[in-house]
């Protein structure tokens, strides 16, 4: 109520500036054929004086008392013509009333249609709690995907249609077999049954336990994702976070946490999500284009108006450090240059590594370039940090367990 009165009496009070503006009288004001006839008249009474005077005859003073006299007419009828314009616009004020009475109602009306009378202003810690609320009661996977209409459409496959129809038959009769569970989730997913595809995963996941990779839950995630049209579901982010949790630098885990954040109206979540994804990633990663196509519109809304060249990229430049080819070609050479090269190689790697972090992959590199140089307890001390930076990530100790076995051969 408190917005109406203050609104209305707004209105009202600049309707009647308005109106109060075009009502003030105009007396100062006189037109421009008025002060003509004035001078006229002055000029006829100055030709008398002169006659009288003696300073002008009597023919001068009559040829010019007649042209002064067409003037005065022609300002006469210029005048008689303003004033016929002015008592034209007697009606002036009721049209001016009737357009102000008709501005103030329709903007009550277009308001009261497509405004919120009456919705109480909302802090942004409110619509944060409104955001979250509706994101703990959005529909879950099987309402999502009951909901699509529109399916990817697949080209036709009828050598792997004729293997997926093989694959449920056998895995009826085993349905704990792991590895028949994983082709059948790949299989049914490359001919578009997502929702096959996302359960026979989900059993899979179930059997192997704690077994289960961050590759398997972002597998899961990506189905679901898929089969229900591009929403990402309650199920979906439950899976997107165990894969996380086992391998928090996963870019396609990244990548579609990211756009649930976008979906659910938490943009300033998934801006810098995204942002930092699109900085770490290599240019051939899947997810640059997905990102690159909606980050710009995910920032504005974060409050972030940028483009995207101004956006961090995607580094095309060689990651420093030895290869593993680099470092066995080492061994060919004379002592005093492979120590040269290897040494130049390293220093880059483990600049890098000691202030940016890098991959698995780098650091098995660093730790063998170590056990080639002889600095075994260099390569002890990386290998000793590479496991604490990677605990809890099977896949990357998986990378790093040659690396140590090198290691402890050196060591022997």
């Amino acid at each position: 109520m408190g917005f109406w009165i203050v609104a209305g009496a707004a209105s009202i009070f600049v309707a009647l500036a308005i109106w109060a503006g075009f009502l003030r009288p105009r007396g100062g004001d006189m037109p421009a054929a008025a002060y003509d006839l004035q001078v006229y008249r002055d000029q006829l009474k100055e030709l008398e004086r002169d006659v009288a005077r003696g300073v002008l005859s009597e023919a001068d003073a009559t040829r010019a008392k007649a042209e002064v006299a067409r003037r005065v007419l022609e300002a006469d009828r210029a005048l008689q013509a303003s004033s016929g314009g002015t008592a034209g616009t007697r009606g002036g004020p009721l049209v001016l009333g009737l357009g102000l009475v008709a501005t103030i109602a329709g903007a009550f009306a277009v308001y009261w249609q497509i405004g919120a009378p009456g919705y109480p202003d909302l802090p942004l810690q409110t619509r944060v709690e409104l955001v979250e609320e509706a994101r703990a009661t959005r529909p879950d996977q099987t309402e999502a995907e009951a909901g699509v209409t529109v399916r990817p459409r697949v080209e036709p496959d009828p050598e792997r249609e004729a293997l997926v129809v093989q694959l449920r038959t056998v895995m009826e009769r085993r349905p704990d077999d792991t590895q028949g569970l994983a082709l059948l989730a790949q299989n049914e997913a490359a001919l578009g049954n997502f929702r096959a595809a996302r359960l026979a995963q989900g059993r899979l996941i179930d059997l192997l336990g704690a077994e289960a990779t961050a590759a398997h839950h972002v597998d899961l995630a990506e189905m679901m994702v898929l089969a229900a049209g591009g929403y990402v579901s309650p199920e979906a982010e439950a899976a997107l976070i165990a894969a996380l949790e086992i391998e928090p630098g996963n870019g396609t885990a990244r990548y579609y946490a990211g756009l649930m954040y976008a979906q659910q109206g938490r943009p300033d979540l998934a801006y810098p999500i995204w942002r930092n994804l699109l900085a770490e990633s290599t240019p051939d990663a899947p997810w640059l284009e997905p990102i690159r196509l909606q980050i710009e519109e995910v920032a504005f809304l974060a409050g972030d108006p940028i483009t995207l060249a101004e956006l961090p990229q995607p580094s095309t430049s060689p990651r420093p450090g030895p290869t593993a080819e680099q470092i066995e070609a080492a061994g060919d050479m004379a002592p005093e240059d492979r120590m040269a090269m290897i040494e130049g190689m390293v220093s880059g790697l483990a600049e890098r590594l000691s202030t940016e972090g890098g991959p698995p992959e780098d650091w098995a590199r660093l730790i063998g370039a170590f056990v080639v140089l002889g600095r075994v307890e260099d390569a002890q001390a990386i290998y000793d940090e590479a496991l604490d930076v990677f605990a809890g990530q099977p896949e990357a100790l998986a990378v790093l367990r040659p690396a140590g076995a090198t290691l402890e051969s050196a060591l022997e």
